[in-house]
């Protein structure tokens, strides 16, 4: 599978471990030097700012979406190779994932698990068919994982959802395991519902 456009979940925090900042400039890096386009929420500061600085710094290609409310806060990335705004987080959301090989997660709050979630939600209607690989910095998405296992124990989903997300430890292993995840064609929605 040949990998030419992803779209990264992330956060805006300044104030959270410097780790996950590094695990951002390290996976913007990796997605320019692979070129690799990068689709994320537009930001300036936190992990979305070093993940975009670090693969512009590198002559990636890096298309940020933001709600026209975030743009006017001029909370958006002025570098970027296109920064498009659009009308509300839902619109934002929609188009982020638009015509992706891929979705991945950094470590982030709770707009950042809300897309996750989202995107996994997608994939299980078969609305997304797209691998989506969660980065564990420091551990960071462990315990989602386990709620997630939790869900298929419960029996609130199949057995077979687990194949839906795959979790790495360092940003380097993402398109790894991007190139290795399995096919989830659109038949699998017949499974959605248990």
């Amino acid at each position: 599978m040949a990998i030419k456009r992803v779209c990264v979940y992330c956060a805006s925090s300044r104030q959270c471990d410097p780790a996950y900042h590094d695990a951002a400039a390290r996976l913007g890096r990796t997605l320019a030097l692979n070129k690799v386009t990068l689709v994320y929420g537009g930001g300036s500061v936190g992990s979305m700012g070093h993940l975009a600085d670090a693969a512009i710094a590198e002559g990636g290609r890096v298309i940020g979406v933001l709600p026209r409310f975030m743009y006017d806060l001029e909370w958006g990335h002025r570098g970027l190779s296109e920064l498009l705004i659009v009308n509300d987080l839902h619109e934002r959301k929609r188009l982020m994932i638009d015509d992706v090989d891929a979705v991945i997660a950094l470590p982030g709050g709770c707009g950042t698990l809300e897309e996750l979630f989202e995107a996994i939600t997608w994939k299980r209607l078969g609305l997304f068919g797209g691998p989506i690989v969660l980065v564990n910095t420091l551990g960071f998405y462990a315990q989602c994982v386990a709620f997630l296992e939790s869900c298929i124990e419960r029996r609130f989903m199949d057995e077979r959802h687990r194949a839906m997300w795959s979790l790495v430890e360092r940003p380097e292993d993402v398109l790894d395991a991007i190139a290795g995840a399995p096919p989830w064609p659109h038949e699998n929605r017949n499974f959605a519902a248990l």
